[in-house]
């Protein structure tokens, strides 16, 4: 083979890999757009009339989730099912804001953390390595660092909105979230940089509780809750 014939042979090989990215960045564009439709009906809870109306943004929201799903199946099929890793850095990022955005639904419905299966199964994609397109793990892990920030967030709106009690209850959890990832020899950098964000989430939620406890309102929450019992 000649050396002309070599290179052509590399450009037809490039020109190829160029075209999977461009279809997989097609992709990830309606992606980010849905991610962005499920933020903006989300961001509504931080309203003060927002808290009346959570059951229906998060039935809305997994309405939306059903784009997600067909979304992501159509990405599966724009590149070879065993390369995951060499096109991950194209949904990377937006893999992460879906992983929020699901962890964000489910705690508004239950106050609990969501699963990496329950949010793999939501997203339509594996939780499991071994059977295909998944939710890595540290993309798992950033989108739930995403929603302690949102959380912190949240407990101050609820203040300003008269609810008194979703703060304390968001203290818990948070403080949950932390000593979960205490448990955690983090390597990834950029990972370990988004977690030490996580101890400014909890000292911003426990000022709030504090402001709370030293107005008295702590108190008339904790005995409103024991008069309703």
């Amino acid at each position: 083979m000649s050396v002309s014939e070599m290179f052509a042979a590399l450009q037809g090989a490039l020109g190829q890999d160029q075209d999977i990215r461009e279809e997989i960045r097609k992709v990830v564009q309606a992606l980010e757009q849905t991610a962005r439709e499920i933020l903006t009906l989300l961001q509504g809870v931080h309203q003060g009339p927002g808290f009346q109306h959570i059951p229906k943004k998060c039935q809305k929201a997994r309405e939306h989730f059903g784009t997600v799903r067909t979304q992501m199946e159509s990405l599966k099929t724009k590149f070879p099912a065993d390369q995951y890793y060499r096109f991950h850095e194209h949904w990377r990022f937006v893999l992460q804001r879906l992983v929020f955005l699901a962890a964000f639904v489910v705690y508004l419905e239950s106050e609990t953390l969501v699963t990496r299966e329950a949010v793999a199964e939501i997203l339509g994609i594996e939780a499991d390595r071994e059977r295909g397109f998944h939710l890595d793990i540290e993309d798992y892990l950033s989108g739930v660092l995403t929603l302690a920030s949102e959380l912190a967030r949240l407990a101050v709106n609820s203040v300003t909105a008269g609810d008194y009690s979703r703060p304390l209850r968001i203290s818990t959890f948070i403080n949950e979230l932390d000593s979960g990832f205490r448990l955690l020899n983090l390597k990834n950098d950029s990972l370990r940089k988004r977690y030490d964000g996580l101890k400014y989430d909890v000292k911003k939620i426990e000022e709030v509780v504090y402001d709370l406890s030293i107005r008295g309102l702590n108190k008339e929450t904790a005995v409103g809750a024991g008069g309703e019992k």
